[in-house]
């Protein structure tokens, strides 16, 4: 690949891919394709020592720049996305805009750029609450938030865009990701970094129902070559999980993360939020039968923040 362009890649998971991408023997161009919503300029400021990578600041909502941005582009790693689950229940119209309509914009600059190839990030939230475990690639999608079925419709929309336009596309359904650089302080964090800055501060870590709900955490570096491995491999199309196969409860992450940090935090527990998802425990077969594995445990990837 000469030229990859990330959209979103200012953002956690956006970020990391950027670097993998950066660092590919290629030495492609990567542009990172970002308006800021939730991206953080200090991720792009990390990524400031390799001299192939360049910023344009824009939204995926806005076609003509995207479309521009994409000329001459051999994959188009699309992850820009309202990201956070509540917040898409407390806009759910301006999620559907930037979810939907932005990945469709995607396509269409695809299109018109005649670019081969587009890796979607997905989420295991297309899943649901449904009961059946673990979560494989052909169980019935029961999304339980916009965010979910926002994301439901962009892996319909680039299987279209396969067999009606050609385009070799693939969907990421991601788990659990955590790792470096996570902010802990925005009002969506997610469990890990929270947890982890709490028991650093001897806070306490609350939990959010009883704690037994279970999760599949896939540390980042391992998301990021997920979307390499397939990128590079056109026939690898459809939808894929990308995951460990393996569970843990929250609560046993709250003390995993109290236990490594040598913190005395208390673990307190909340009234459960609106839209979370029970269990969530992925099948990785599909992926793991093309080649791929994790080169990290959800154990390997925590002594690693917290070393």
């Amino acid at each position: 690949m000469k030229k990859i362009v990330i959209t979103g890649g200012a953002g956690f998971i956006g970020s990391h891919v950027a670097e993998a991408s950066c660092r590919l023997e290629t030495q492609p161009e990567v542009v990172v394709f970002d308006n800021l919503r939730s991206g953080k300029q200090a991720n792009l400021d990390r990524l400031s020592r390799y001299p192939n990578l360049s910023f344009h600041r824009g939204s995926v909502e806005n076609l003509p720049e995207l479309e521009a941005v994409c000329q001459g582009a051999d994959c188009i790693f699309h992850l820009a996305a309202m990201v956070s689950v509540n917040e898409s229940l407390e806009r759910p119209l301006e999620c559907v805009d930037l979810n939907v309509r932005g990945t469709l914009n995607v396509i269409s600059a695809a299109r018109k750029q005649a670019v081969p190839r587009i890796v979607f990030s997905s989420s295991c939230a297309v899943y649901g609450d449904e009961p059946e475990q673990p979560k494989i690639e052909t169980h019935r999608p029961a999304p339980l938030t916009p965010y979910g079925v926002t994301k439901l419709d962009g892996e319909f929309y680039l299987e279209m865009a396969l067999r009606e336009y050609g385009i070799a596309t693939t969907s990421l359904r991601y788990f659990n990701v955590f790792g470096p650089h996570q902010d802990p302080r925005s009002q969506y964090a997610a469990a890990v970094p929270i947890f982890l800055e709490r028991a650093r501060r001897g806070e306490a870590l609350t939990i959010f129902g009883d704690g037994k709900q279970t999760r599949d955490f896939i540390y980042v570096e391992d998301v990021a070559a997920a979307n390499l491995w397939v990128a590079q491999r056109p026939e690898l199309t459809g939808i894929y999980n990308v995951a460990t196969g393996h569970t843990v409860t929250i609560l046993e992450l709250a003390t995993m993360i109290r236990d490594l940090t040598g913190s005395k935090s208390p673990i307190e527990h909340a009234p459960p939020r609106s839209g979370d998802i029970r269990d969530s425990w992925s099948d990785p077969g599909k992926l793991f039968g093309t080649g791929f594995r994790p080169q990290h445990t959800l154990e390997t990837g925590l002594k690693t923040l917290t070393s």
